[in-house]
């Protein structure tokens, strides 16, 4: 986490929270770009932290927007947003998907590819019977699945109230990019690209392969996640804002995003609170359904004062 504060007083916060397994840097890297950039800084310095450290210049313009925000400004009132419940892997998803859509959900995320593919097929069966009338689920494989097992899935799904299916194939597979684009032409249910997108220039190279698949957008690990959204935007594409498993300070900054943007609503990938031992560190708690106002109140000095 950083605090900056400019000559006039201005404070603004911001986080780095890199996931080193998706490729961002480490938090150690991190670390020891902050040291380099010292206590003061100027503009041109701040504006020279290597692209290499995507999450730390992501933090570092969190940090200078809100400094330079107009407050003054009044906040219009915005429609709240849906939020994807998490179930856990396995036989257990059966029951939380109960008492989760009690509370109201009607989106929920499932983790695959963890045990073996005919009792995961078997439990996607019950667990579609298991759900309200128009509600839906979420398939996310992190890339566990080789071709076969991806075929079988996306067969099964295909008359199945199943969204999409995130990342079947992962992105150190020989040939990954030529197999998601065929997998994705060649059955009717969405696949979503996750780990396949960590730097600004993944979106760019995908939309330029034709991909018309889901993109789901962790802002938190892009150093210009504005850019990145609007040539999303203007590309006209499916977009799922999710989390980094960042605190409420950098979650704060990626929930305005999901709420400034106007192209087509899928619900949210925030669903992962409470997270951490300390609550003091999570976002708002998970709901059927998120507002703006909920994110507003997030309070980054009180968290900066706890980690302090």
């Amino acid at each position: 986490m950083i605090r900056m504060e400019n000559e006039a007083g201005r404070i603004g916060f911001g986080e780095a929270a890199p996931i080193p397994w998706f490729g961002t840097e480490t938090v150690d890297e991190a670390e020891a770009a902050c040291r380099e950039l010292g206590e003061w800084v100027e503009e041109e310095t701040l504006a020279a932290v290597p692209k290499k450290h995507g999450c730390l210049r992501n933090a570092v313009a969190v940090a200078r927007a809100e400094i330079e925000a107009d407050r003054s400004a009044p906040t219009e009132r915005v429609p709240d947003l849906a939020v994807a419940a998490l179930l856990p892997a396995g036989a257990g998803a059966l029951t939380t998907v109960s008492s989760k859509a009690e509370m109201g959900f009607r989106v929920f995320k499932w983790k695959v590819g963890v045990a073996d593919i005919d009792e995961e097929l078997g439990q996607l069966d019950d667990l579609c019977g298991a759900l309200p009338d128009g509600a839906v689920i979420r398939l996310d494989a992190n890339g566990a699945w080789d071709r076969r097992r991806a075929e079988r899935w996306l067969e099964r799904c295909a008359d199945r109230p199943v969204e999409f299916v995130e990342q079947p194939i992962g992105t150190d597979m020989r040939g990954a990019q030529d197999l998601l684009l065929g997998l994705a032409g060649d059955f009717p249910t969405p696949i979503a690209l996750d780990e396949s997108l960590v730097l600004d220039g993944d979106v760019e190279r995908w939309l330029g392969l034709g991909w018309r698949g889901v993109f789901v957008v962790k802002p938190s690990l892009l150093s210009e996640p504005q850019a990145v959204l609007e040539r999303l935007l203007k590309a006209d594409a499916s977009v799922v804002f999710s989390s980094a498993l960042e605190t409420a300070v950098a979650a704060r900054s990626a929930l305005r995003l999901a709420f400034a943007w106007t192209g087509a609503r899928r619900a949210l990938g925030f669903g992962v609170w409470p997270l951490f031992a300390d609550s003091r560190f999570d976002g708002p708690y998970t709901t059927p359904f998120l507002s703006l106002e909920d994110v507003q109140r997030i309070n980054p000095e009180k968290i900066w004062n706890a980690l302090s």
